[in-house]
């Protein structure tokens, strides 16, 4: 039973009323003695610090930027009473920036003063005026005039909070005072009152908190998305490498590192878009009737490069029998690829690694087992965490985002299994066990009579490459050249239409992500056209999921490729392409 507060007493709340007065003089007094914020926006260092130089005052905090982007986060992060702009900017112009600062609600009103050396002609001062500028300074700046300026929108902002606590002191005083009339009247009613608003408020601070957690997915998933991008090129250049002739060992071993150092971060990579997946919901598993062994056989050839770089020793046990299980993959791979990668991960060099599988009645127990760091028994019941990271100082730090184990343990879990850990403690290996259901039906299934045979490289093809990252397009089109095909390549939707109805290409490898046409429209318009309803138009993109799929496929694409793509994958899908073999649209 949850106790009853006391009866609030009448005098004691008529003095809190009273001492409302001194704590807001207390509190508007801080706000005025508060440093005022002011944003500097430049793409030159030295630029910023002659602009830091000549604002220097112990009433102003000045917060540079050295670009657009700084300058958005910054804007999204603190208020500011003026920001000073710089015109000329790589990327995105102080006219462009101005224009997104005016159309939000939140920074509408920051006073904007325009610093240019470059843009003095009249159309160019009216367009500074039309983005929301309230001046339009030239360099060298006079040093005077901006200070004044710059003092008048600080004063004003000043002025502007004061009036604000007031507003909201004066209005705190008099609810404070109702509410005491209001309880003196009629105790119980108010006391029902108080009950309503605190439940009201409690929903509320739900819903904000579904809605915080609902961003902070969408922003996982966005980061994967624009991590991905740059290292499509880097893939394509890697694999050229692998495809010339480069004399010396050092070659060799450079395109090694770089493939082997690419596949980890499009690991990570892949494991944040799973973790934004599963919170979402949204992660589907493909199920199949699998031999365990045929899992694991695929899990240990995964890690085997990262254990042989640290020179441990894995022994696998029990593993000879088939286990049938009713799963995916796919998913089930990554379970103890993770595993075993953390395992090499936290041993040290020439550690043991070892794998049992042990049958129990209607389930099957996989444990991976190390002699490496271990695991503080008060730090066992958070390895599976998101974020969470064992020993995590510098002198240990093993790199990493700590998503890994918090991935396995959703994935075991959306198979009906579960996943736990132990450890006699640091310095004394640790030990995850996964435990799976198994199907009821162990006999083996019969060999398919007529297997489908292995996709052929596609002969010589014409292809068109779409692709805004002029990298990308490049390494992609130089790749694709040396398979044999002739290639063209252009940076944005326009001349994809127009390349296409010139050059007539079998293929169009189109990016999804162009600007101001996007390659879903692209699509569109060229399959409107009688000479691109023949045309095999695949879909590169960093986005991955369904939604992304079932619009390509809406808009008339035959394949979706998410980047970076893998040159086997690339290969296949120009052979089955080349043969008319059906679309297939899987995650």
């Amino acid at each position: 039973m949850t106790p009853q507060r006391p009866a609030a007493d009448p005098l004691s709340r008529a003095g809190d009323t009273e001492a409302a007065p001194r704590a807001s003089g207390a509190v508007l007094s801080a706000i005025t003695d508060a440093p005022i914020n002011i944003l500097i926006v430049d793409d030159e260092p030295k630029n910023l610090t002659a602009l830091e130089t000549l604002l220097d005052s112990p009433g102003y905090r000045l917060v540079r930027a050295e670009s657009a982007d700084q300058a958005l986060l910054a804007l999204v992060a603190e208020e500011f009473a003026v920001l000073i702009l710089d015109v000329r900017m790589p990327g995105m112009t102080g006219f462009e920036l101005a224009q997104i600062i005016k159309g939000r609600k939140k920074t509408s009103r920051i006073p904007i003063i325009f610093l240019t050396a470059y843009y003095s002609e009249d159309q160019h001062i009216l367009e500074g005026y039309g983005s929301g500028a309230v001046d339009y300074l030239h360099k060298p700046v006079n040093g005077p005039v901006l200070c004044s300026k710059v003092a008048v929108f600080a004063e004003l902002h000043r002025k502007g909070r004061e009036v604000e606590i007031s507003n909201r002191a004066l209005l705190a005083e008099v609810t404070e005072r109702r509410r005491a009339e209001l309880e003196l009247k009629d105790l119980n009613e108010n006391l029902d009152r108080l009950v309503f608003e605190r439940t009201r408020a409690l929903e509320q601070l739900q819903s904000e908190l579904r809605e915080a957690d609902r961003r902070k997915d969408e922003f996982i998933a966005t980061l994967a998305h624009e991590l991905r991008n740059p290292l499509a090129p880097v893939r394509s250049a890697a694999q050229i490498l692998q495809h010339q002739a480069v004399a010396g060992d050092g070659a060799q071993w450079a395109r090694d590192v770089i493939v082997r150092q690419v596949g980890i971060m499009v690991r990570l990579i892949d494991d944040l878009m799973d973790v934004s997946r599963i919170n979402q919901g949204r992660i589907e598993l493909q199920r199949e009737r699998i031999d365990l062994a045929r899992v694991l056989e695929i899990a240990v050839e995964a890690s085997r490069p990262h254990m042989a770089e640290r020179g441990h020793e894995l022994q696998v046990s029990g593993a000879e029998t088939p286990l049938w299980l009713n799963g995916d993959s796919t998913r089930l791979s990554q379970i103890f690829v993770n595993l075993l990668t953390n395992a090499a991960k936290y041993t040290d060099h020439g550690g043991h690694i070892r794998i049992d599988v042990a049958r129990d009645d209607a389930a099957v127990s996989v444990s991976v087992a190390d002699d490496g760091i271990g695991i503080p028994a008060e730090e066992l019941g958070a390895v599976f965490e998101m974020f969470s990271q064992v020993h995590s100082t510098v002198s240990r730090s093993q790199g990493g985002l700590g998503i890994g184990l918090s991935l396995v343990k959703h994935l075991v879990e959306l198979h009906g299994g579960r996943v736990s850990a132990r450890s006699p403690g640091p310095g004394r290996g640790s030990v995850f066990v996964v435990s799976l259901p198994l199907l009821a039906d162990q006999q083996a299934p019969r060999p398919d009579a007529n297997p489908a045979p292995e996709a052929a490289a596609a002969e010589s093809l014409r292809i068109l490459v779409v692709d805004d990252n002029v990298d990308g397009a490049e390494a992609l089109l130089r790749f694709l050249e040396l398979l044999g095909h002739e290639v063209r390549m252009v940076h944005d939707g326009e001349a994809a239409i127009a390349a296409v109805a010139e050059y007539r290409p079998q293929v169009m490898l189109l990016d999804i992500g162009l600007p101001l046409m996007d390659g879903y429209e692209v699509c569109r318009r060229v399959r409107s056209q009688p000479w691109g309803k023949q045309l095999a138009v695949v879909a590169l993109s960093g986005w991955g999921d369904k939604e992304a799929q079932r619009r390509g496929e809406a808009a008339g694409f035959d394949r979706h490729l998410v980047k970076p793509v893998d040159e086997p994958v690339l290969v296949s899908t120009l052979a089955s392409l080349q043969k008319g073999t059906p679309p297939r649209w899987a995650p």
